[in-house]
Order: C-alpha cells, then sequence, then structure tokens
C-alpha cells in the first residue's frame, strides 16, 4: 500500500520528493495543500488553488521496465487517474465519464478541457531505472481559474459539487500501485497499451489540426502511439508520420496545446 506525507507547503513536491527519495519507501506519496511552484510539461506552471485541488508526488522504486520501455511508466499513470476520474464521475454524470481522454502523452482531459496534469521524471542508474518521481496534479473542488491557462477544468465545474480529495487522492495511488506491479508481466503490459491507444484524445479517425515547434500546422489523423511513446499521424495527404514528445502540439481552439 502506499505511505502517505502530507506536507503543509512546498514549492513542489517532485522536487521535494528527489531530494529524499534515497530515504523513503516505495510507493512514498508527498502532498500538500499549497504547491508554490507547481511545474507541468515543457516547465509550465500549475495554477492550484490552496486546499481545493491535489497535488502530489508519487515514489516507484526500481519499476520493472527497461529504460527503452519507460513510456509503460505513462501509460499506466495516465490510465489509473483516467480510470478513477471515470469511476467519480460515472455514478451521477455518465455522460461526463464517458468524455474522460487521455491526450497524448498524458495530460488527463474531459472533452476539450484539461483535468490533470501528469510530470514524470525518471532517475537513472547503470542498473536502469533506479525510481519514477511522478508529479500529479488533479483539479477537483477550484470554482474558477484565474491563471492564462487556455481550458483547465475541475470536476466540481463539470459536475457542480465537490469531492473528497483524499478518497480521490488513495484511490489513484492505489491504482497507480496495482498497474505498475504488473510491468515484468508482458502480456498485461501490452494490454496496457492496447488501452492506452483506445483510450487517446481525439483518436477517433477524424483529421485534427496539429502544430509543430516552428508554428508549422496540418491536419491529420491519430494512427496509434507506439510501445515507446512515438505518436503516430496520418497527415491529409494519406502519408504516415511518427513525431517523439515535443515535436507536435494538439491545436485547440487555435490554441497549441
Amino acid at each position: 500500500m502506499p505511505h502517505y506525507l502530507l506536507i503543509r507547503e512546498t514549492a513542489s513536491t517532485n522536487t521535494y520528493l528527489k531530494t529524499l527519495a534515497a530515504t523513503l519507501l516505495d510507493a512514498t506519496v508527498v502532498y500538500t495543500h499549497h504547491q508554490t511552484a507547481g511545474r507541468g510539461q515543457k516547465g509550465n506552471s500549475w495554477e492550484s488553488e490552496p486546499g481545493k485541488n491535489l497535488t502530489f508526488s508519487m515514489l516507484i522504486k526500481r519499476p520493472q521496465v527497461a529504460v527503452r520501455d519507460q513510456f509503460a511508466i505513462s501509460e499506466a499513470v495516465s490510465l489509473a487517474i483516467a480510470d478513477v476520474m471515470k469511476e467519480t464521475l460515472s455514478g451521477e454524470h455518465p455522460e461526463i465519464a464517458c468524455q474522460v481522454k487521455v491526450k497524448w502523452p498524458n495530460d488527463i482531459y474531459v472533452g476539450d478541457r484539461k483535468l490533470c496534469g501528469i510530470l514524470i521524471e525518471n532517475s537513472l542508474d547503470k542498473d536502469g531505472i533506479a525510481y519514477s518521481v511522478i508529479g500529479i496534479g488533479v483539479n477537483v473542488n477550484q470554482s474558477v481559474f484565474v491563471s492564462d491557462a487556455p481550458n483547465p477544468v475541475s470536476l466540481c465545474q463539470l459536475t457542480g459539487h465537490e469531492y473528497d480529495l483524499e478518497k480521490i487522492l488513495h484511490s489513484v495511488c492505489e491504482r497507480i500501485e496495482q498497474i505498475c506491479g504488473h510491468f515484468n508481466d508482458f502480456a498485461q503490459r501490452q494490454a496496457l497499451h492496447e488501452e492506452y491507444v483506445l483510450t487517446l484524445y481525439r483518436a477517433d479517425g477524424q483529421p485534427y489540426i496539429f502544430a509543430t515547434p516552428n508554428g508549422t500546422k496540418f491536419a491529420a489523423t491519430i494512427q496509434s502511439v507506439e510501445p515507446d511513446g512515438m505518436l503516430i499521424l496520418c497527415h491529409d495527404d494519406a502519408t504516415i508520420h511518427s513525431y517523439a514528445f515535443k515535436q507536435v502540439k494538439h491545436v485547440i481552439n487555435d490554441i497549441e496545446l
């Protein structure tokens, strides 16, 4: 079972956990009610009203995947969170639950709005992945977002009522630990990858707009994601191209995300 450590305030739970990683137990979770300098992918900041959302990091020591297969960690974490979000919403709001998707590589979206961000930092040594620090921010009870983030949404905004933060925290962390425990089973890992592809945001066979870092925009359909995390797109001229993280972005309402 995960081991939980609540700290009143910190700049970044990922930074805090990495500093102590060597001394902490596997599956230690550091969470806080106020993260002052939370980070997302590509160095983006993460807005979170104190006491309203989940901001936490989880330590996984010696995940049973080779360095070349480390994208499996991203798949496991994003699917664990997506599953818990669907379960949380499905009772009273099944029409919303079915909109929960994973936006490549690992954001959690409901429709075109971002519910959760994930930042995974792997530490390598001569034996492979020594540990993974999995930073997660879930918008839960925040009713108003004031930063310039283009498309955030919270569970509370979606449904009109607040949720028990610690209940969701425990559900997510237990699910992550459960899924990561199957990494050394090839069949289970293959099934995990197939589920990830099926859960992808906008992987519905329709063309959408993407953008490269230099601002070039093009229409393409999502074909798949390779086990190493490469996104496979079919351009509108029927050519197939593969993209690594940061080589292409979704464009939503004319904003590159």
